[in-house]
């Protein structure tokens, strides 16, 4: 399975119940982190927090959002790409100094936070965590400088890696992301109030009117007395993920003008052009895959079918299943529905295949439901390489795409027929140029240096 990822959010919003607001955001970005979430606020003299393991509607309720008042505040969903699950780990982190106290929420990856790390203890800093965010909040109030603005633009002509990143100060909101644009960012406004969030989606769901992406290397800061914006890199280099557009932003969203429904859709469409079939009937697997199924299905004039039915709180529980539940796998997550299936011959649209532990189980299930053929359409190019920017995919020795051919892989799921998206494909889908676009874990062309790639766990084992 692939996992980013990390969700943030921020407002500056004195006439709004701020706590509430962050709530509702962070509620709307859960598929971007189930470990933890966190919220902090501003009431102008100190800095508020409130976070633990778990789910929005575990971690929060009436009582804590109520001791949460304040005129701005942050929020933040975990994924651990750097360090372990553990409470010490949740975010938004508050980290002070000499400097100053400043909460930071994280989405991305540093890669050379080993090496900062241990800068900044030789200089003194103190670390609580092993999450290369605490790295970057440090990296901030290292800097010599006393405007905070100027202190983060400091801090971004150190860093190598993903990162957007909400920041509070008792009397500030920031909103950063990196010069290569790695992971969304957007801003929007209720009423007056701007908005910062991970996804489009959120500001919907709190009725915030959509402005715009930020730009790579934009620092946007809110203050009672306006809005001060500033662009750290000039560099033409841009690499959105494209796996966003794949799988990891919710089909709701916008990303850089473009919902992301459309550009899943496009996906299957381009799939039956690239590997057309006789079958009966077409159906994606949930959730992702969904719009590119529908896709498939518009262009060829197969049925499309909700085949498999998803159980969306299965691996959201802190209750484990026993060895015979355990022993089912797959078949806890998904249920396929036999009397719609059997005796068909099927077209599966998937996402992606990662480790290759997840499709044959897909496929054994719907065979054991009566499927007469299944032809396997995925929607990303094989996967041969990880991802240091931000997403937990696989080590390269787990990728099954770096073992095996693609017959090799359609032989290992059982699968009558496999065909995978091409990188042509892939980039007429997303409707982007390739030089704007990360696409290393399919090519191995990263878009910034991975021999310093930091292990998930290496700063856990630091000195």
């Amino acid at each position: 399975m692939i996992r980013d990822r990390c969700a943030i959010f921020g407002t500056f919003a004195p006439s709004e119940d701020v706590a509430r607001l962050i709530f509702f955001g962070l509620y709307a970005l859960q598929h971007r982190g189930q470990e933890s979430s966190g919220i902090v606020v501003s009431d102008g003299r100190q800095l508020k927090r409130h976070a633990a393991g778990g789910l929005v509607s575990q971690v929060f309720d009436e009582e804590s959002l109520a001791k949460l008042d304040g005129f701005a505040g942050i929020g933040h969903n975990r994924y651990s790409t750097t360090g372990s699950s553990t409470p010490a780990n949740a975010q938004p982190l508050i980290v002070s100094g000499e400097a100053g106290t400043l909460a930071l929420g994280h989405n991305g990856n540093i890669i050379n936070a080993l090496e900062l790390r241990e800068e900044l203890k030789e200089r003194g800093f103190e670390f609580k965590t092993t999450t290369d965010s605490e790295v970057v909040a440090n990296l901030i109030l290292a800097s010599p400088v006393r405007d905070w603005c100027e202190r983060v633009a400091s801090a971004m002509r150190r860093l190598i890696g993903a990162y957007s990143l909400t920041l509070l100060t008792t009397d500030m909101l920031m909103a950063v992301r990196d010069p290569l644009g790695v992971r969304p960012l957007c801003l929007g406004y209720v009423g007056s109030n701007p908005v910062v969030a991970s996804e489009t989606c959120a500001l919907d769901h709190i009725g915030a009117r959509f402005e715009r992406d930020l730009a790579p290397g934009e620092i946007l800061a809110f203050t009672a007395e306006g809005t001060r914006r500033l662009v750290v890199s000039s560099s033409p280099r841009r690499a959105a993920c494209v796996f966003e557009y794949i799988y990891l932003a919710r089909p709701d969203s916008i990303l850089e003008g473009k919902l992301v429904y459309d550009t899943r859709q496009r996906m299957g469409e381009r799939l039956w052009e690239e590997y057309p079939v006789d079958a009966d009937l077409v159906l994606g697997v949930p959730d992702s895959a969904i719009p590119a199924a529908i896709g498939y299905s518009d262009a060829s004039g197969i049925p499309f079918c909700e085949g498999l039915l998803k159980n969306r709180y299965v691996g959201r529980t802190f209750i484990s299943p026993d060895q015979r539940l355990r022993d089912l796998g797959v078949q806890l997550k998904f249920n396929p529905l036999t009397e719609v299936i059997a005796g068909k011959r099927l077209v599966v649209v998937d996402d992606s295949i990662v480790r290759g532990t997840t499709t044959p189980h897909v496929a054994a299930l719907l065979r054991r439901a009566g499927a007469k053929e299944i032809h396997l359409r995925i929607c990303a190019p094989p996967i041969q390489h990880p991802c240091f920017l931000g997403v937990d995919m696989a080590t390269e020795w787990e990728l099954i795409a770096t073992r095996k051919s693609v017959e090799e892989i359609r032989d290992y799921v059982h699968a009558d027929s496999l065909g995978y998206m091409s990188l042509n494909g892939l980039l007429s889908s997303v409707g982007r140029a390739r030089d704007t676009l990360c696409m290393a874990c399919f090519t191995g062309e990263y878009p910034v240096p991975v021999q310093m790639g930091l292990d998930k766990f290496a700063l856990e084992t630091a000195p």
